[in-house]
C-alpha cells in the first residue's frame, strides 16, 4: 500500500513564497509520475503541476506557470512544490498524487494514490 503525506502548508501573505512537500512510502516511488492538485472551498479539485518519473518532464496549469515549480528527490521518496508570488486565489487544500504510469498527466483519473492534503492560505 502506498501512502502519501503532505506537509508545509501555512498562512502566507500575498506575494510571499512557500514550499510544500509530499513524502511517499514504498520502494517504487521513482517509477511513477507525481502530481499536485488543489481544491478551494466550493470548487472542484484542479490540476496544478506534474512531474515525470525521472524529473525530466514537467507540466503546469496556466494559472501557476512561471510562479510554481515542481521537483522530486527519488532518493528521499519526496516531491516538492515551490510556490512563489502567491496570490489569494492560490488559497486551497493542496494534494499530491501518484500517477498510474511514469509519464506526466493532468487528469485526476490518471492518478491512483492520493494524500490527505495540506492547507495553503494566502492573505491579501
Amino acid at each position: 500500500q502506498v501512502q502519501l503525506v503532505e506537509s508545509g502548508g501555512d498562512l502566507v501573505q500575498a506575494g510571499g513564497s512557500l514550499r510544500i512537500s509530499c513524502a511517499a512510502s514504498g520502494r517504487t516511488f521513482s517509477s511513477y509520475a507525481m502530481g499536485w492538485f488543489r481544491q478551494a472551498p466550493g470548487k472542484e479539485r484542479e490540476f496544478v503541476a506534474t512531474i515525470s518519473w525521472d524529473g525530466g518532464w514537467t507540466n503546469y496549469a496556466d494559472s501557476v506557470k512561471g510562479r510554481f515549480t515542481i521537483s522530486r528527490d527519488n532518493a528521499k521518496n519526496t516531491v516538492y512544490l515551490q510556490m512563489n508570488s502567491l496570490k489569494p486565489e492560490d488559497t486551497a487544500v493542496y494534494y499530491c498524487a501518484r500517477g498510474r504510469t511514469g509519464y506526466t498527466a493532468i487528469a485526476t483519473g490518471a492518478y491512483d494514490y492520493w494524500g490527505q492534503g495540506t492547507q495553503v492560505t494566502v492573505s491579501s
